[in-house]
């Protein structure tokens, strides 16, 4: 199992990273910066612009990016922990940290379902979702941070069930539809009270993915008023156009695109969001562990799937991964800004990709290739073992 490695340093730090090619910012409004050089001091982005106009000095740590592109450390908004680096579902270990070498720097639990024996009844499935809260904020295989410790509501929850659960530092619901509550008046009564008290909620959408789930249609997601439409292209049966489009045009919350769905739902939904002039709506993630496997390029391929072929610019594309998912979950990473946490990836255009550059060579369907990930200001990696060597990699010049 990965390394517990979200101990911080006994100092502090000073990262400095140069000779950036491209900076991609994750901000809808502003793709691109104008800038070539970024620093951060103990996790957090310092400066960002030319190397002349930052203060470079006293750096502990120098990296030389040789002209590849920097963006945010990519967030999946879909996935299913249960036990540390481990995975029931598939029996497999260290997919969090394979999905590091993929870019993904933070993860967002949708519930913690798979876990075998998951209690049903209130008492078991609150203390299940605290006990996930607690060993996600104290575990982080690689250095990725795992949001989770999301229950799956019942129906013989109340109100101080909800009240309880924020104020033990639960944040999250799993997937509305997942457990007993499958109707709309119900889902909405607790959605409201988990929103009284802080905690974010989403739902399943389409048709059942495990035993126990079943279907939810337009009416009951419309209803239930979720914070996320959790896999609006299914997971992984999506719903008809018709419903796709009412739930687009009857709600403001956040649209979730998963790579473990229905594709052609998804290229449809981000054509209705587009129309709407709704982009920033739109948000990306796996929805993995799950039967169709472990994806640890899910999000990347995500980003290439709706650029290519949904002819969305590469940049804004890597926006619906990074800066759309950190706003829409309130998550103080996913953006280029002074203050946010700096988690980046460093990419170039895979080996001869037929794109002239990284951008050329992701809207024509290639993944790029990863040479570094950083989180909270450390390298965790350097070139990844999962993707298409990059043209080109960043390399480390002082430490």
């Amino acid at each position: 199992m990965a390394h517990d490695e979200s101990q911080k340093p006994s100092g502090p730090t000073k990262l400095v990273i140069r000779n950036i090619g491209l900076l991609l910012s994750g901000d809808l409004e502003k793709p691109i910066l104008d800038a070539d050089t970024v620093v951060a001091i103990d996790g957090k982005i310092a400066a960002i612009g030319r190397a002349k106009d930052v203060d470079t000095e006293g750096a502990t740590t120098v990296v030389d990016a040789r002209g590849t592109a920097l963006a945010p450390g990519l967030i999946d908004s879909h996935v299913h922990p249960v036990a540390g680096d481990w995975t029931p579902r598939q029996n497999q270990l260290g997919w969090i940290d394979s999905f590091l070498h993929g870019g993904v720097t933070t993860m967002i639990s949708a519930g913690e379902v798979h876990t075998p024996g998951r209690p049903r009844d209130v008492v078991g499935l609150k203390a299940m979702a605290i006990t996930a809260q607690r060993m996600f904020s104290a575990f982080r295989p690689g250095g990725v941070k795992i949001h989770a410790g999301a229950p799956v509501i019942e129906p013989d929850m109340v109100e101080e069930d909800f009240k309880e659960l924020a104020a033990a530092g639960v944040k999250l619901l799993g997937e509305v539809g997942l457990g007993g509550v499958k109707d709309g008046p119900t889902a909405r009564r607790m959605v409201g009270w988990a929103r009284k008290y802080g905690i974010q909620s989403t739902i399943h959408t389409g048709g059942p993915s495990i035993p126990g789930s079943g279907l939810i249609d337009k009416d009951v997601v419309l209803e239930a008023d979720t914070d996320v439409v959790g896999h609006i292209n299914g997971g992984h049966t999506a719903l008809p156009d018709s419903q796709i489009r009412c739930i687009c045009e009857g709600c403001r919350r956040g649209l979730e695109l998963v790579h473990n769905g229905n594709e052609r739902a998804a290229l449809y939904t981000l054509r209705t969001a587009r129309e709407m002039n709704q982009l920033e709506r739109v948000m990306l993630g796996t929805d993995a562990p799950a039967g169709s496997g472990v994806q640890p390029l899910g999000i990347m391929r995500m980003v290439s799937l709706l650029s290519s072929l949904g002819d969305l610019p590469a940049e804004i594309a890597i926006c619906l991964a990074t800066g759309n998912t950190a706003r829409m979950r309130s998550l103080d990473c996913g953006l280029i800004e002074v203050g946010r946490s700096a988690d980046f990836v460093l990419m170039d255009k895979a080996q001869h990709s037929a794109g002239r550059n990284l951008l050329d060579s992701i809207q024509l369907g290639d993944l790029p290739g990863i040479g570094m990930v950083i989180i909270d200001g450390l390298v965790r990696i350097q070139r990844s073992r999962n993707t298409p060597p990059a043209t080109t990699v960043p390399e480390i010049v002082a430490h």
